[in-house]
């Protein structure tokens, strides 16, 4: 099966798990860059930024039209993990190629457990927001994203959620402006990484990425989010102990 076609296919599966669960999608584009594509998990990371920055910001135009975006609030969270997302970008290409696989896989499974636990009770009412818990959750996140070319919704729904008491299409929107902030300020400090993507793959797999969110918008209103989230995190939990099995041999 040729590139395109693989890259084709990836890339749409990715969007639309990003359209159905507003958010996790990216965790499946490196491990398909990497094991269907062939890049290097360096060069996946910095891939997968692209396409994270390509496929939140179309999405943040929808929300933000729908009224689902606080900027100055998202603004604020997203500051506090910019500094983060630069650093944590520098060093990944420094960092040996199996810490790298491993360390995704780790996260990876840790966001597929986080799935399958029972939901628990969102706070009754506005609360406020602690500082500098909502800049710790800002600032890991960030990291999180330089580091291993995640956009992190998966982490930044729940702690803009918990953190801040978002409601969740609060959440989701304002998520897709943390995302978008943070995958920009690591991939300024990958400009050299940059240079040598193979636009040949990455530009058809962000353009079916961003075609299959919207599938994923309409799958979401037809089957039950607990059940699409279930299943995403089986798939997930299955990557991510492959990954981890390549690592260590």
């Amino acid at each position: 099966m040729s590139e395109l076609v693989l890259a084709l296919i990836a890339g749409g599966v990715v969007g639309l798990a990003l359209g159905a669960l507003g958010g996790g999608g990216s965790v499946l584009a490196v491990p398909a860059l990497i094991y269907l594509l062939g890049f290097t998990p360096a060069a996946a990371t910095t891939a997968a930024l692209l396409i994270v920055v390509a496929t939140s910001l179309t999405a943040l135009y929808g929300h933000a039209r729908a009224g689902n975006v606080r900027w100055r609030t998202g603004a604020l969270f997203a500051a506090a993990g910019l500094l983060p997302a630069a650093v944590a970008g520098a060093l990944a290409g420094r960092l040996p190629q199996p810490l790298l696989t491993a360390a995704f896989a780790a996260v990876a499974a840790a966001a597929a457990v986080r799935m399958l636990r029972p939901a628990r009770g969102l706070p009754a009412g506005p609360q406020g927001a602690r500082p500098a818990r909502a800049a710790g959750a800002g600032a890991g996140l960030g990291a999180l994203t330089g580091l291993l070319g995640v956009g992190g919704g998966f982490l930044a729904v729940p702690a803009l959620v918990t953190v801040l008491a978002f409601e969740m299409q609060a959440a989701i929107g304002t998520s897709l402006l943390v995302i978008s902030a943070n995958s920009l300020a690591s991939l300024a400090t990958r400009g050299a990484t940059t240079a040598g993507v193979d636009w040949t793959v990455i530009a058809p797999f962000t353009g079916a990425a961003i075609l299959g969110a919207w599938d994923g918008k309409r799958l979401a209103t037809r089957i039950s989010g607990p059940l699409l989230q279930r299943t995403f995190a089986v798939v997930l939990l299955a990557v991510a102990a492959f990954m981890l099995t390549d690592a260590l041999t």
